[in-house]
């Protein structure tokens, strides 16, 4: 007899590699969508960080079974690339206008009204979580909620501009070199994964590194200067009236950003998960550690995981760590509180 667990597992793998890919005409351009799962259900829809798409970004969070089930039960996936960054995407053509974070934007609106979708449910990660947040800024009513991973709201700081400007040179000069490689690998990971001279990277830093031979300098090049010219949008997080939940890794260059920003949230509507021994990529990283936190919010939208998961073993976190007040009809029948997960390094 076979583990249900496992039968999960094997189906979601089935369900993830059906993914079916759409190129949607954009009046800035043509996007490129994967579609996995049932379109009648609601829609999630993703976006990732610099230099990534939905293999790189979220594969982790999507393979892992329980998380898989939870989100698959409840939604049709749109996986959202930035222009160019798509698999086996050509590098797009040296004369077309620099996209602004407006610009892009724009474009997920233009994505929704292709597939006729209403309101969704958003999840981006750094420079992603950023576009969905201006997103949700400029068009309320299409968005449900935000789940944000390392998120992004002010200006590039100082040292961030420098930053990029040495990730811009490196592009522009070498194109995907292997400094440049490894400066985007510290952006993404916890030196826990990262290696050392005495301990190997982690497989997923490995997987990170092929999949980022693929990327034309040129597109990554186009999608670093948009989020270097990003406005400040702090002043906007108080007229956000969708719940928001923020995932961040507490060895992340951007954790001050994601404590920054969970600070000028209206607190009823928004909770922060520090993510410890953990980088920026908590999608990738410790995608266990998101389970439960994810499971509560999605309940106050009356969504649920599958009963052969509601208490499950492997993840860090378990009901009787969270606090009844979460379940509050405050915040529209969901109050999170900010957590702080420790998670074992040999999980």
């Amino acid at each position: 007899m076979v583990d249900s667990s496992d039968s999960v597992s094997i189906d979601m793998e089935k369900i993830c590699l059906s993914g079916k890919e759409y190129h949607v005409p954009t009046g800035r351009g043509s996007v490129s969508v994967i579609v996995y799962g049932d379109q009648d259900k609601p829609a999630l829809i993703t976006y990732p960080d610099l230099a990534l798409n939905h293999m790189s970004c979220f594969q982790g969070l999507f393979f892992w079974p329980e998380a898989a089930s939870l989100l698959l039960h409840n939604f049709c996936i749109y996986h959202i690339s930035p222009p160019g960054h798509e698999l086996g995407a050509g590098p797009i053509c040296p004369n077309a206008p620099v996209l602004s974070v407006d610009d892009l934007a724009d474009q997920i609106l233009e994505v929704l009204n292709f597939f006729g979708l209403g309101a969704v449910m958003c999840m981006g990660v750094t420079a992603g979580a950023y576009i969905l947040t201006l997103f949700a800024m400029k068009y309320r009513e299409r968005v449900l909620g935000l789940i944000l991973i390392s998120p992004l709201c002010k200006a590039p700081s100082w040292s961030e501009w420098f930053y990029n400007k040495v990730m811009s040179n490196l592009l522009f000069f070498y194109g995907m070199c292997g400094l440049l490689k490894e400066v985007l690998l510290q952006r993404y990971f916890s030196k826990e994964v990262r290696g050392t001279a005495e301990i190997p990277e982690s497989d997923i830093v490995q997987a990170c590194r092929r999949l980022l031979d693929e990327r034309q300098s040129t597109n990554v090049f186009q999608f670093l200067q948009a989020i270097n010219k990003r406005p400040d949008i702090t002043d906007g997080l108080k007229r956000l009236r969708c719940r928001t939940l923020i995932f961040v890794g507490d060895s992340s260059p951007f954790h001050s950003e994601a404590l920054h920003m969970t600070s000028k949230l209206d607190r009823r509507y928004s909770a922060l998960v520090e993510v410890q021994a953990c980088g920026s990529m908590v999608t990738e990283e410790q995608p266990h550690a998101m389970l439960i936190p994810m499971e509560y919010f999605f309940m106050g939208y009356g969504l649920h995981r599958p009963c052969q998961f509601s208490d499950s073993p492997r993840s860090p976190l378990s009901p009787s760590c969270i606090s009844p007040e979460l379940l509050s009809p405050e915040s529209m029948g969901l109050k999170l509180k900010p957590i702080k997960t420790r998670v074992s390094l040999d999980v």
